[in-house]
């Protein structure tokens, strides 16, 4: 705590590394026994500061239909199956097969562990199993309601003839995302949620069937993976992110990291989810946002998602939205 009473955050070189690694995490920041993550970051002051860029009133969905992408480009994964059953005088409806893992969506705490150090906070598999703990309802009763920010690192490499293909592995670095930001006139604060722009989504839904079915499958397949821009996945961007103390981040593209994961590097799921308790957001739908804020060249929102009470929840469906 510093003099006012206020919790003191670290930085991430502050950070202590676990037993035999060189891996950073934040399980002391608010306690071994926390299940938000850096959803922390979201307090009162940062709701009635994201109602007050409300203007215009105008509100913009980033959300993809619940049966798309279609098909589901991870082998098992699908879009579930909607049945209408007619009831009495009106009608009932239900899902088979919601994988909740799917369409937009949020990665929780229960996600991935990082090797047998644990889930978030060292958590082992019986305090997931019998004591039930970082399920994705603890995001859905605190809220993630929050300024958002879009980095649009589509347009910008497009306007400065860098044109990325959507089909190879390109690593958007933190010395990116810095002068993207300053070329929108933006800056990330505490309690963000960061949301980048990669093209990858929009390339996506211009192909044809045949294409995307040629994809089904590929994340990590050998000797042919699926290639995708995102972020690079190494310690600096772990660190960009934690330093700016973001509650969340998000990308239009499958897995936020670009693919395929270079060993040599790591894995960004293991270092965000696990270690430092910072929510994934994919496949988020980021088209009429991004030409809104181009028009407009306002690049921070109101950001609301109604993340699911579903008690235990590994993911949910972002069911998220810009407000300007």
């Amino acid at each position: 705590m510093d003099s006012s009473g206020k919790r003191t955050v670290p930085s991430f070189d502050e950070l202590p590394t676990l037993p035999d690694s060189s891996e950073r995490h934040a399980w002391d920041v608010w306690g071994r026994d926390d299940e938000l993550g850096s959803v922390n970051f979201i307090d009162a002051a940062k709701v009635r500061a994201a109602g007050a860029l409300i203007q215009s009133g105008r509100v913009i969905s980033l959300n993809l239909p619940l049966n798309e992408p279609s098909p589901g480009l991870f082998a098992g994964r699908s879009a579930p199956s909607h049945h209408i059953a007619e009831v009495g005088h009106g009608r009932d409806d239900y899902l088979d097969g919601f994988f909740l893992q799917f369409s937009s969506q949020w990665d929780g705490l229960r996600h991935v562990r990082f090797r047998q150090h644990g889930f978030w906070g060292g958590r082992q598999d019986s305090d997931i199993d019998e004591r039930g703990e970082i399920g994705i309802e603890r995001w859905s009763r605190h809220g993630i309601i929050t300024r958002g920010v879009l980095i649009d690192a589509y347009r910008f490499f497009a306007l400065h003839d860098l044109p990325v293909e959507q089909d190879e592995n390109f690593r958007i670095t933190p010395d990116m995302l810095d002068e993207i930001l300053a070329d929108q006139s933006v800056t990330v604060r505490e309690g963000d949620v960061v949301i980048l722009r990669t093209g990858w989504l929009g390339w996506y839904r211009d192909l044809q069937p045949e294409q995307r079915q040629a994809l089904v499958g590929t994340v990590g397949r050998q000797p042919h993976p699926l290639a995708c821009p995102g972020l690079h996945a190494g310690p600096d961007t772990a660190a960009w992110l934690w330093n700016r103390r973001v509650a969340a981040v998000a990308a239009d593209n499958p897995t936020l990291e670009a693919l395929p994961v270079d060993r040599e590097i790591g894995f960004l799921h293991y270092r965000l989810l696990p270690l430092l308790g910072i929510p994934i957001g994919e496949y988020w739908a980021l088209t009429e946002l991004a030409e809104h804020c181009a028009q407009t060249g306002r690049y921070e929102f109101m950001l609301s998602s109604g993340v699911l009470d579903l008690p235990g929840g590994v993911g949910s469906p972002s069911n998220a939205y810009a407000i300007f």
